[in-house]
């Protein structure tokens, strides 16, 4: 398996298990799963709400003595209505009592956008939302960074910044997010914030690897293209005896990104994982080069306000 490195040397495998949109019932026997077929590296958030299922799959694998805590990576994410600095330390300890650890592996600022204290689920309108100026990402930012140096959390990041929000973070001059997870495929291939990210030293997640097919219905739009479907990912696919999942899995891997790829069925589980042995050759990575569309499975249409608010989060 191939492993990424964070800059103080702890490692990270460069495929993982992603628990987004799994389930409750079916999300801890895909995370026992994962781990009995060699997965080290599982991604949580407390919004996805299936953290306590999560945390008793591990109570279980670890109570077996085969599989130790320190052996594995596991990353979890603050949710939008905790950002007021002094929510963050709660937020943290509420997540790590629900997986039942002593301290995560990597924690991450979920979405640059901040709701009111307490919100549950997403805004219904404006009032909803703290302002900049009411929840500065400067001051989440530096609970995480407090966070981490009291043990709670081994790393920290961010997810979905764009470049411009990541030199905002970085004129403030607090220490730099050691990961940004954001949506990552072929459709969307996000070059130069890759380049931003392999010049300042931060790694890079990729979310929504297979295109996402199972989210809500209000979250597609009209006539998605679909990656799993695309021909040429089937040809690359056919020409290694893969599938196309395993192709847009290798890819990932083969740009130096983590991927982090959900399922809950037990043989996709495991054929994901097989995806670390597929090496794409020069004329297949140019392939799929080709199919870059600026295509987002996920927009962001819950953080739009009417004043624009938070503008084109992507972007500003």
């Amino acid at each position: 398996m191939k492993k990424m490195q964070f800059r103080n040397g702890d490692n990270i495998d460069a495929i993982g298990l992603g628990t987004w949109k799994s389930d409750p019932g079916e999300v801890g026997q895909a995370v026992e799963a994962a781990l009995e077929a060699g997965y080290r590296h599982i991604d949580c958030a407390a919004i996805y709400r299936n953290e306590a299922e999560v945390g008793t799959a591990l109570s279980r694998v670890f109570a077996r003595g085969e599989i130790r805590r320190e052996d594995v990576h596991i990353t979890s994410k603050l949710w939008n209505n905790a950002h007021l600095k002094d929510d963050v330390e709660p937020a943290l300890k509420k997540t790590l009592s629900d997986l039942g650890l002593d301290y995560l592996d990597l924690y991450l600022i979920h979405w640059p956008v901040a709701f009111r204290p307490g919100l549950e689920g997403f805004p219904e309108s404006e009032p909803d939302f703290l302002t900049p100026d009411q929840a500065p990402i400067s001051e989440t930012w530096e609970a995480m960074l407090a966070a981490r140096d009291q043990g709670l959390t081994r790393h920290v990041g961010v997810s979905n910044f764009s470049i411009r929000k990541l030199d905002r973070l970085a004129a403030s001059g607090a220490e730099m997010p050691e990961m940004n997870q954001v949506e990552l495929h072929p459709y969307l291939q996000q070059d130069e914030l890759l380049a931003w990210c392999r010049e300042h030293d931060v790694l890079v997640t990729a979310y929504s690897p297979l295109g996402s097919i199972d989210r809500p219905e209000e979250m597609k739009g009209e006539d998605e293209p679909s990656l799993l479907e695309n021909e040429v990912i089937g040809e690359i696919a056919e020409k290694h005896g893969a599938s196309p999942a395993q192709i847009l899995i290798a890819w990932a891997v083969a740009r130096d990104t983590i991927v982090i790829p959900k399922s809950t069925n037990p043989q996709r589980i495991r054929q994901n994982l097989e995806s670390a042995h597929i090496q794409l050759d020069a004329t297949d990575m140019d392939r799929i080069r080709s199919l870059d569309r600026h295509y987002r499975y996920i927009g962001g249409n819950a953080f739009r306000t009417e004043s624009g608010l938070y503008g084109n989060i992507f972007d500003d």
